[in-house]
């Protein structure tokens, strides 16, 4: 006999599905809204301009494209801004569609340096704002590059990642030298072979290293940025020998996941490490002293910059950072004043000031007598996070802090902000997507409790089936 439920009990759960009903409308509305009225093409905008800037800045965006999203909608291109924030031009390589863009390097002759990738090639570019006009163009067959630098004359120094080879099972991940001329890499320096572990970092067999940066400090010195075993080091060409080493694989307080760190040398010569602490969101620098580092400054924090992946000193004592996933690029006081700003929307990788060349480097914290720990301040706020309203991570961070629930939020926090603008549509705003995938959550959860609720009733409708089907076949 059917089990009879009893009215009120019925009545009951048919409210609270209405209930649930009219939330997951609320919660969806913002995304239809904003789904509708979809914005233009990301802005160029400046934003705080306390004082104009010693020349033109350029800035390399990454960009980003998968599936069916568009460059129109995260476009891949480097921007020309003057000193008080006009658009002086846009780079986008009308002749070669890149998907992305990373290192932009400022040569003396007044043209860029552009490294830039297509899936499975990385694609190098000198071009020359003046005229519009591209010099040469160098491809290599490399997955991902997030640096090329112009050495010795014509020669090019990379950071190659993501070479793993499946028919030998090594994972070759390397820094190498590629002389144009000779056209052969003419020096090679491979991380397996220099006492990197195989579990150590990311996958052996994808994204080991990623190593995102190499730099020339000095003859025969190479300045490495391995990501993914949360270090910098300094090579030697000539020994292969790590001269100077900063952090350690999984020492996140040094820094995590760090992008672009530059060596300044301090009074007598103090070994000075600038770096992006990218997944930390800030900035941070440390002194050399009878061997050991001491951090000397922290710039920023998740409440106002938002994975940041490029840092220079300039020779003013200023500091310009690329904080990425807020799309801007500022310039800051030794005590994290903006004084000046440009937002360049999708996800800003490296700027540098083309007059003073390539991260022309200027005095130390402790040459400024400016050591201590300092948040970003002036903003123009001209995207949430970077001013007075905050994204959700940012309410999430700040709601839980001073609480049990201080650590948890915090690393929660961190990561909704690293990830979730990858695969957020651009029209979409963060609060809005919170809202969205906050709707998601209660559908499956509504789902779970119906049934669990009609588990009996969905249980005999399938054994029926199943009879059915045994019987169809009999």
């Amino acid at each position: 006999m059917r089990e009879r439920i009893p009215p009120r009990y019925v009545t009951r759960r048919w409210a609270a599905r209405c209930l649930v009903v009219v939330v997951v409308a609320a919660l969806f509305s913002p995304t239809v809204v904003a789904a509708v009225t979809p914005p233009d093409r990301p802005a160029l905008e400046r934003g705080t301009i306390e004082r104009p800037a010693n020349g033109t800045t350029v800035i390399a965006v990454q960009g980003f494209k998968v599936g069916n999203q568009t460059r129109e909608k995260k476009p891949a291109r480097l921007v020309g801004v003057g000193p008080n924030g006009s658009v002086e031009w846009v780079y986008e390589n009308d002749d070669e569609w890149i998907p992305w863009y990373y290192d932009v390097d400022p040569l003396a002759n007044g043209r860029l340096l552009i490294t830039g990738v297509h899936p499975n090639e990385t694609v190098v570019t000198v071009w020359d704002p003046e005229t519009g006009e591209t010099a040469w163009t160098e491809r290599f067959d490399f997955h991902d590059t997030h640096d090329v630098d112009l050495i010795n004359g014509d020669q090019l120094l990379v950071a190659n990642m993501r070479n793993y080879d499946e028919t030998t099972g090594n994972n070759n991940d390397r820094i190498l030298v590629y002389d144009r001329s000779a056209g052969e890499v003419v020096w090679e320096w491979r991380f397996r072979t220099h006492g990197y572990n195989a579990s150590g970092g990311g996958s052996y067999t994808g994204d080991w290293t990623h190593v995102n940066d190499v730099d020339r400090v000095g003859p025969g010195e190479y300045l490495v940025s391995n990501r993914n075993f949360d270090e910098v080091v300094v090579v030697n060409r000539s020994t292969g020998n790590v001269t100077m080493r900063l952090g350690e694989d999984g020492d996140h307080d040094v820094m995590h996941e760090q992008h672009n760190p530059q060596l300044l040398r301090g009074e007598n010569g103090m070994p000075t490490m600038l770096v992006a602490d990218s997944e930390n969101d800030r900035v941070v620098e440390y002194a050399r002293t009878n061997g050991t580092w001491t951090r000397t400054w922290t710039l920023g924090s998740i409440d106002s910059l938002d994975w940041p992946r490029d840092a220079d000193r300039l020779p003013n004592g200023n500091t310009l950072v690329t904080d990425s996933l807020n799309h801007r690029v500022v310039e800051v006081t030794a005590e994290g004043e903006v004084v000046w700003e440009f937002y360049a929307p999708w996800g800003t990788y490296e700027a540098e000031r083309m007059q003073l060349g390539d991260e022309p480097g200027g005095p130390t914290i402790r040459e400024q007598n400016a050591t201590g720990v300092y948040n970003v301040s002036g903003s123009a706020g001209l995207t949430p996070g970077t001013g007075d309203s905050q994204t959700f991570s940012q309410w999430v961070d700040s709601t839980t802090a001073g609480t049990p629930l201080a650590g948890p939020g915090s690393r929660f926090a961190a990561r909704w902000s690293h990830i979730t603008p990858w695969v957020r549509p651009v029209w979409l705003g963060s609060w809005a997507f919170a809202a969205a995938a906050a709707g998601v959550a209660l559908l499956l959860g509504w789902g779970t409790v119906e049934v669990v609720i009609h588990r009996r009733a969905l249980g005999r409708r399938m054994r029926n089936a199943v009879a059915g089907v045994r019987g169809t076949a009999d």
